[in-house]
């Protein structure tokens, strides 16, 4: 079994050594360094990371996250995420690394890249295409479950996938599938798509605030 979360991961390591704890991200205000403690405590501190989709907890999460890097160098930090989930966590065996992990991994990575580097786009191969393609398929409707008054067509080079009610305009996304991704995580102003439908719809669905 190929590994492309492992991939992505040493990939991401290796490009937070590059930049530093202080580069900026798409996450807001963001630098690497809190992206960093974010990735640990989500899947180190299981106790820990519930403010990640709980607002109420939110607080919990960003106080461990703050205790991290006060608490360690970057460095130490950047190996610990290298070196994967601890072996107690179900995200540390291979086949529950790739559902959860890969595209965690790729967008956080596109996060530091795009927002700082002004670095040409990645040339990714056709295997990590796939696989991201793969898990498009599993996450298009979790991503775009927003969308309001369209239904949606989602295009890449080998599959087409609709999502909507068959009711309304239909808004075509076509792209590479991390292409998409990214566009279904809000990062909509960096993600490189083409939207093809009635220009008021696809107006709407460029503006819509996906993300988890």
């Amino acid at each position: 079994m190929i590994r492309h979360a492992r991939a992505e991961r040493a990939a991401l390591c290796d490009t937070l050594l590059q930049v530093g704890p202080d580069a900026p991200t798409l996450c807001g205000d963001w630098t690497t360094g809190d992206l960093l403690a974010h990735l640990i405590v989500r899947e180190g501190r299981p106790d820990q990371a519930a403010g990640i989709l709980a607002a109420p907890l939110a607080g919990r999460t960003e106080a461990a996250m703050a205790a991290l890097l006060r608490d360690n160098d970057f460095e130490t930090l950047v190996e610990r995420l290298r070196k994967g989930p601890p072996r107690w966590h179900p995200m540390s065996l291979p086949p529950v690394d790739e559902q959860a992990n890969l595209v965690e991994m790729f967008v956080h990575h596109e996060d530091i890249l795009r927002a700082g580097l002004g670095a040409p786009r990645r040339a990714l191969d056709p295997a990590m295409i796939s696989a991201l393609g793969d898990r498009l398929a599993v996450m298009a409707k979790m991503l775009f479950r927003k969308t309001a008054g369209a239904d949606l067509e989602i295009v890449t080079a080998k599959r087409r996938t609709r999502i909507g009610s068959g009711k309304g305009p239909v808004v075509e996304i076509h792209g590479r599938p991390g292409e998409i991704i990214l566009f279904g995580f809000g990062r909509q102003a960096v993600a490189e798509v083409e939207l093809l439908g009635p220009p008021e719809t696809v107006e709407i669905v460029r503006t819509t605030p996906y993300g988890i």
